[in-house]
This record gives structure tokens, C-alpha cells and sequence, in this order.
């Protein structure tokens, strides 16, 4: 296989992960700082691409488009005893700030949130919150500023945006304990029921709230359960974790979280929730 033929296959792979996140190319381009001429060359197999390149497209698009793989072991020598200095610039993460995003749904007052990553997964959640009444306006260094209104709209979502991303399920925790009912449209092409939706609704049926899913939508229905709980999570999933985190997080009752998952972005929806009060203990762990 020539190297034309690597250029192809590695074009196919992202042309199919972006349609499978329904991003156009012109959205693709937007969100990596590049020309949309430049994404069809790239998907078309005419371009060579960077490993740094191939990297920020994995991660606007939320998917290993390649790894490097070896049967050797990787072995490292360290040698410590020298004192460190200087500083780095860490990345933003996508997956942190869309989940910060539905939390901020938790707080009545005004919530900031610093260094966002402004790619398209944020900018649709965004736009989904600015149509049901949240204000959002963003600051210098990418940092967000986020306002809710009186009472939410969720009468007037944009569908269309909500459609597009998968996200607006981790409404369902925040607005758990604000409605005795209330509509969400499926969230990005997920059926009722699949791997990705089934751990959501398991874990919140523990609050009391009852999902039914209508030709286009899901229609939850809340029956207040009260109480201690144990909840043992279906899948150690990062956004089911923090579906059932902020369903607990308005609770007055003690919930214990078993199986949840520990990884950062759910680290960083516990510290956001501890700052508007919340006692939670066991951050970084599964319990």
C-alpha cells in the first residue's frame, strides 16, 4: 500500500466519524482554526496531516481516528533528584465543559466558567440552554458566563441543535427535581434502551423519575422518591455518572454511588457542585 492509499483511508476515517456526529465540513474546519478547502483535501486523501493535526481532529471529533500500536514494552528510566521549575499550558476538555454546562442548570445565581473549550460540541449545548432562556456570554480567555432564567423554557428548546448532540441527555439530572414532567428529544440519533441511553434511566428511576420514549422523544415523568439510596450504576459511564450525580446533588437525602465512574470530567462536575454547596465524598474514586 502506497502512502496516497494511507492518505485515503485515513480521509475515510474522519469523513465517517464527522457524519456520524452530523458536523459538516465547514463546522469540522470552524472548530479546528482551518479552512473548509483544507478538511476536503484532508478527507479526500490530497494532503499529508500532521500527527498534531490528526490530534486535534481526534479530539473535536471525540474519536481515536488512529493510535500507534506495538507488541514491544515501553520502558523508561527516570532519573529524579533535580529540582523542576518552569510551567505548561494544559489543554481544555471538551468532555469537562459539557458537563459543567448542564450542571450550571443546578445553580439559580450566575455561574463563570473559566478557559471553555470553544469547539462544536460546546457551541450546540449552547445553543440548545440559549434557547430554553439561559444567557451566556463569553469573556476574554474562552471563559463563559452563564445566567438562568426565572424558570426555563423548555417549551421553546431548539430541537434541532438538541438533536445534533448527545449531551442534552444530562438534562434529565438537573431537571429531575424542577418538573413533574417534562419532554427532551432524543439525544443524538440514541434510541431508548441502547448501551448509551439504558444506564441514564436505571440510575435516575432511583429518584423516582420514569422515562417513555414517544415517536421522536422522551417523555420523563417524576414521582418523587425520598429517602437514603444506594445506586448501583449499569456501566461505569462518565455522563451517566453525572446524570445521577446531579439528580442527587437537589436530593435531601443521602445517595451512595456505586460502580460511578472516577475520571476528571466527573471530578469537575463534584468540585463545581461542592462550590454551590453540595457535600460529596469519595471524588476520584468509584464509591
Amino acid at each position: 500500500m502506497n502512502n496516497n492509499d494511507y492518505l485515503q483511508k485515513i480521509g475515510d476515517l474522519i469523513t465517517n466519524s464527522r457524519q456520524h456526529r452530523n458536523m459538516t465540513q465547514a463546522q469540522l474546519a470552524s472548530a479546528l482554526g482551518t479552512s473548509q478547502s483544507a478538511v476536503n483535501r484532508i478527507e479526500s486523501g490530497k494532503q499529508n496531516i500532521s500527527l498534531e493535526m490528526m490530534a486535534r481532529i481526534s479530539e473535536v471529533l471525540s474519536h481515536n481516528i488512529m493510535t500507534l500500536n506495538s507488541t514491544g514494552k515501553a520502558n523508561f528510566k527516570v532519573q529524579g533528584g533535580r529540582k523542576l521549575s518552569g510551567e505548561i499550558r494544559v489543554k481544555t476538555s471538551k468532555n469537562a465543559a459539557v458537563g459543567l454546562l448542564c450542571a450550571s442548570l443546578l445553580n439559580k445565581g450566575k455561574t463563570t466558567l473559566r478557559r471553555v473549550a470553544r469547539i462544536e460540541e460546546v457551541n450546540r449545548i449552547i445553543e440548545v440552554l440559549n434557547s430554553i432562556g439561559v444567557k451566556t456570554k463569553w469573556l476574554e480567555n474562552n471563559d463563559l458566563e452563564i445566567t438562568p432564567p426565572a424558570r426555563l423554557k423548555l417549551e421553546d428548546m431548539d430541537i434541532e441543535a438538541a438533536k445534533k448532540t448527545r449531551t442534552v441527555l444530562m438534562f434529565l439530572g438537573p431537571l429531575l427535581h424542577q418538573y413533574d414532567e417534562f419532554e427532551l428529544p432524543f439525544a443524538g440519533g440514541c434510541s431508548l434502551g441502547t448501551r448509551t441511553v439504558e444506564p441514564h434511566l436505571v440510575g435516575l428511576a432511583a429518584f423516582g423519575m420514569d422515562v417513555v420514549a414517544g415517536a421522536d422523544r422522551y417523555q420523563a415523568t417524576v414521582h418523587p422518591k425520598t429517602g437514603n439510596r444506594t445506586i448501583l450504576l449499569t456501566e461505569r459511564g462518565d455522563t451517566t455518572t453525572e446524570n445521577v450525580i446531579m439528580a442527587a446533588a437537589l436530593s435531601p437525602d443521602t445517595t451512595t454511588i456505586r460502580n460511578a465512574s472516577p475520571n476528571y470530567m466527573v471530578q469537575d462536575v463534584c468540585f463545581f457542585l461542592e462550590k454551590l454547596g453540595v457535600k460529596i465524598e469519595g471524588i476520584g474514586t468509584t464509591t
